[in-house]
């Protein structure tokens, strides 16, 4: 209330936004509520590794009313990028003092707020009241706007679905900055359940800290889950049994990492959703463990999912076929900011929201995702879908990252390239590699034509492997993929025998 009245006595109008750039901290859940209750927008989109130069960018092009600072955050810590916009659009500054460690820090004192709280809200919930930035992982980010319905429509469905309620606790290792854990914490405010963030910083193991505070649901990406197992394998320790279930999101998690999770007694959620419809789709907590592994599950309550054309997205195709997702529903978007026509290009002639994702359905409804529209490889007219390469070269015990990516080739136009991190202490061997690939099954004709290795492959703050990031170190000449070729059995012993 206090917090609503201060920005209401700054002169911001309905529709206004509200940009903060904050470390995870109880002062979102402030912001977010007294801009709900006051109709204005907020943006905590704003990740620890932006740069300044990206975050004023971002605040210029949402034109921000009022801006929410740290002191002594993101990567260049000690500039102050943000100081430009004191003057002009910006009604109000609010500095924040560095939060003490493992407690909140005092939301008054630190707001300097001393006002009485005004009576009347002026909200209304098919107000817009949150905008995200998309990861921007192959383009520049989008503005996504959510209203408060469609934020409260998915977190609904979720919290019924997994029985979250006041006597959870919701832990999260996604900032509240991105949308995953912005969603937890939306559920969590919903439920009126328990909400942790993991301080990574803190030193604390996160074995340690889910028992320590009962966690019963968690959410994270593919390399949390990863990091959660290995501590659990060095331990030799048992299961967590309040731990009801991990909703994995940001990127697929690879069929071995949800095995072994099955196995220590956790319950991952293997689900699909994205910045513009939430987490539409997912497990169930009773699932047969082999739809867990294989699938995203089934369409959420109030959301639904169809397959179309690749080449044309009003062409609806039957179950079974690989086609672009579409999806519509409670939980959608409700466009982009400030983008009329990325918003209109984004939907079909009959309102589905086309995702840019690749997937099929099969009779049931659950969902398999195939790879993205955008990034299929193109070698000689013949599509090629890096993910079903990505998701096989995960099985080899040696590969930590992969990413499949084109490289151009004069004759075919492209050619595959697999830039692969390895685990640490191991190296991979390229025709070892291609050997395996084969072995799970992939066609001779989709194998990759040049190999990479390198010491780390980016991530964005979602956890997504950054591919575009990758490519001008290969366009300069700093990166140098090596030809390779599979060689069947057959062919490999005949060379044998002439040398």
């Amino acid at each position: 209330d206090r917090v609503a009245t201060d920005l209401r006595k700054q002169g911001l109008w309905p529709g206004d936004r509200v940009a903060c750039w904050t470390s995870s901290r109880v002062e979102t859940a402030i912001f977010l509520l007294a801009c709900s209750r006051e109709s204005y927008v907020f943006c905590p989109s704003l990740h620890r590794s932006h740069t300044d130069a990206e975050v004023a960018g971002l605040v210029q092009r949402m034109r921000a009313a009022t801006i929410v600072t740290e002191e002594n955050y993101g990567v260049d810590a000690e500039a102050t990028p943000l100081a430009q916009f004191e003057t002009g659009g910006v009604r109000r500054f609010y500095r924040l003092s560095t939060p003490n460690s493992r407690s909140a820090a005092s939301v008054k004192e630190t707001l300097q707020l001393d006002l009485a709280p005004i009576e009347d809200a002026i909200g209304r919930a098919d107000d817009i009241v949150y905008l995200a930035f998309t990861s921007g992982t192959t383009s520049d980010p989008k503005g996504v706007l959510h209203s408060n319905n469609t934020l409260l429509a998915n977190a609904r469905s979720l919290a019924g679905d997994w029985k979250i309620n006041a006597a959870s606790v919701v832990f999260t290792l996604s900032p509240l900055s991105h949308n995953l854990g912005f969603g937890a914490l939306v559920m969590t405010l919903l439920v009126g359940a328990e909400l942790v963030i993991h301080d990574t910083r803190g030193g604390t193991k996160l074995l340690e800290r889910l028992r320590e505070t009962g966690a019963t649901f968690l959410f994270g990406v593919p390399s949390h889950a990863a990091d959660l197992l290995t501590e659990l394998e060095t331990t030799g320790a048992n299961g967590l049994d309040a731990l009801k279930g991990f909703r994995i999101s940001g990127a697929a998690a690879p069929r071995p990492l949800i095995e072994k999770l099955l196995s220590h007694g956790i319950r991952p959620q293997s689900g699909y959703g994205m910045t513009e419809a939430c987490s539409h789709h997912y497990t169930m907590p009773d699932e047969e463990a082999e739809k867990v592994v294989e699938t995203s599950g089934r369409a959420c309550p109030g959301y639904e999912v169809a397959i179309f054309s690749a080449d044309d997205p009003d062409t609806p195709l039957p179950a079974g076929e690989v086609g672009q997702i579409g999806g519509r529903g409670a939980s959608l978007m409700l466009g982009y900011f400030d983008d009329q026509q990325a918003t209109e290009t984004a939907f079909n002639r009959d309102g589905w929201f086309m995702t840019g994702d690749l997937g099929q359905l099969d009779e049931d409804g659950y969902l398999r995702i195939t790879g993205r529209l955008k990034e299929l490889i193109i070698r000689g007219g013949h599509n090629i879908n890096p993910a079903r390469i990505e998701s096989l070269a995960m099985r080899h015990p040696d590969v930590d990252r992969v990413a499949a990516i084109p490289v151009p080739d004069e004759r075919l136009g492209e050619k595959v390239c697999i830039v692969v991190e390895a685990r640490k202490g191991t190296a991979v061997d390229a025709a070892d590699l291609l050997n395996r690939l084969v072995e799970e099954g992939l066609s001779k004709f989709d194998l990759p034509e040049y190999f990479l290795a390198v010491d780390e492959i980016p991530l964005g703050p979602s956890g997504k492997i950054l591919k575009r990031a990758l490519l001008p170190g290969i366009e300069d000449g700093r990166l140098k993929p090596q030809p390779i070729r599979w060689q069947a059995a057959q062919e490999r012993e005949a060379e044998g025998k002439q040398q």
